[in-house]
């Protein structure tokens, strides 16, 4: 009687990489989603300067100055106040019956960006669809 001392040969442990690599993924796409880019607010904008082949001529056309201390001028008339609605009635007034008119912000590049939003505001109160902007442009020639 031989006795038999073969060793049965175990199965190794391994190691399920599967739920691993599920759960960094997981935290990858949370991180992403997660994450604020501080990029944007590091953006250095330097505003109005355009580049325009040519400057259009607007016929019918309402001309607002924002001055860079958050004053207005409607067709160069001083508007007394800050307001919205005082805004709105000079624009109102300087459109007359029509509702045709393009109306031009000339921003001051130092101007608060809330004074340009109140004359989109007071625009679109007058009922004032059509909105342009003036620029200068970079070599220094004329508006818009």
């Amino acid at each position: 009687m031989a006795m038999n001392f073969h060793h049965r040969r175990s199965e190794e442990p391994e190691i399920n990489l599967i739920p691993f690599i599920d759960v960094l993924l997981v935290i990858l796409i949370f991180l992403m989603l997660s994450t604020t880019y501080s990029k944007f607010t590091e953006l250095k904008v330097n505003l109005p300067v355009a580049d325009a082949d040519a400057s259009r001529d607007y016929p019918r056309e309402i001309i607002v100055a924002v001055s860079g201390d958050g004053r207005y001028a409607v067709n160069k008339q001083a508007i007394d106040g800050r307001s919205v609605d005082g805004l709105a009635a000079a624009l109102r007034q300087a459109a007359g019956d029509g509702k045709e008119h393009v109306v031009i912000v000339s921003a001051d590049a130092t101007a608060a960006h809330q004074s340009v939003i109140n004359v989109m505001d007071a625009a679109r109160r007058a009922g004032l669809s059509q909105l342009t902007f003036a620029t200068q442009s970079s070599t220094g020639g004329g508006a818009r």
